[in-house]
């Protein structure tokens, strides 16, 4: 398989159709939310050079975008698609690598965050310094927020107040990463059985904050 995963431009955008319909497949089989994207959308991510593409020979295969917040303080990785026929490749996290990459280079002081149901996203997000973190440490951008109506879960994100969803949210901020120095930075897999302690501690609470979220919702 000879797969590569570049910076995607104008000459991609033939790519767009197939890149939303892969998107509203991949959230039905999750039975979670990927918010919804047209292909026109898709297309001004490519243009403007906000956007990484998969191809092997020429073939779409994987595709993820950069969305930026709050006049810029903060960026997300989103709309991260793999093809079913090249999933457990590795090439999600090629993809993942590739778009970390061109935030840090488009904007090289904001701190990059993401929602995520996946463990999968999870792990490689760890590999790349991303810590987890409360709802409340992510961008406030209602806009943002409004991109969650379209998952069948929203429900409970409001339930709550906003303060928790079936979604972990994740975070690389920038200036506490260069303020450590190299005996600070944790190996990979110190940074992925933290992360997976702070899941094991999250579970009960989230579990708990759901049940009564349910509870005060059958009282309406």
């Amino acid at each position: 398989m000879s797969v590569e995963v570049i910076f995607a431009s104008e000459a991609h955008v033939v790519h767009a159709q197939e890149i939303t319909e892969a998107m509203a497949q991949a959230a039905k089989e999750r039975g979670t939310g990927i918010a919804k994207r047209t292909p026109d959308y898709i297309k001004n991510k490519m243009c403007g050079g906000k956007a990484v593409i998969a191809l092997n020979n020429g073939k779409f295969a994987g595709f993820c975008y950069i969305e930026t917040w709050d006049h810029e303080k903060y960026v997300a990785n989103s709309g991260l698609i793999v093809l079913p026929e090249y999933r457990k490749s590795g090439l999600a996290k090629k993809i993942k690598e590739k778009v970390f990459e061109l935030s840090r280079k488009k904007y090289p002081d904001s701190k990059i965050f993401g929602i995520t149901t996946s463990l999968a996203v999870m792990k490689i997000n760890s590999g790349l310094g991303y810590k987890p973190v409360t709802f409340s440490e992510l961008t406030r951008d209602e806009t943002f927020w409004k991109g969650c109506q379209s998952c069948k879960n929203y429900d409970i994100l409001t339930r709550t107040n906003r303060t928790l969803c079936l979604c972990t949210g994740m975070i690389y901020d920038p200036e506490k990463e260069n303020k450590k120095t190299k005996t600070e930075r944790k190996s990979f897999s110190d940074r992925w059985n933290q992360f997976k302690e702070f899941l094991f501690s999250r579970k009960s609470k989230k579990e708990k904050l759901l049940d009564k979220a349910k509870q005060e919702s059958s009282l309406i």
